[in-house]
């Protein structure tokens, strides 16, 4: 079975950084298209940055481009995320997701995998 798990979570001050990572298991073929998302309670989950197999294009939300850089390695099957220059409104449940087809997509919905997440708290 494909499973995804994130890690690299924590509490950090403003302005820190932390690395997340996921690491996928199961088939040994890498994920056209594998992407960072986020949720607070009370809010819908959040499109954070995605990436895709081959040529490695990136995508960035819009509350995060220039601090968070999103990148894989897709012999090991792993998907990672420097997140700097933290702020208290990153702070947040941050998800791993795969989707099969080789189309990006900003939309939780769309997505066919994921990882239990893993907490992100910034203190002010």
């Amino acid at each position: 079975q494909v499973q995804l798990v994130e890690s690299g979570g924590g509490l950090v001050q403003a302005g820190g950084s932390l690395n997340l990572s996921c690491a996928a298991s199961g088939p040994t073929l890498s994920f056209p298209v594998m992407t960072w998302f986020r949720q607070v309670p009370g809010k819908e989950r959040e499109f954070v940055a995605s990436i895709g197999r081959i040529f490695g294009r990136t995508y960035y939300g819009d509350s995060v481009k220039g601090r968070f850089t999103i990148s894989r390695d897709n012999a090991k099957n792993t998907l990672d995320l420097v997140m700097n220059n933290l702020e208290p409104e990153d702070t947040a449940v941050y998800y791993c997701a795969a989707r099969r087809s080789p189309h990006i997509s900003y939309h939780h919905k769309d997505y066919d995998y994921w990882g239990q997440g893993t907490q992100v708290t910034v203190s002010s």
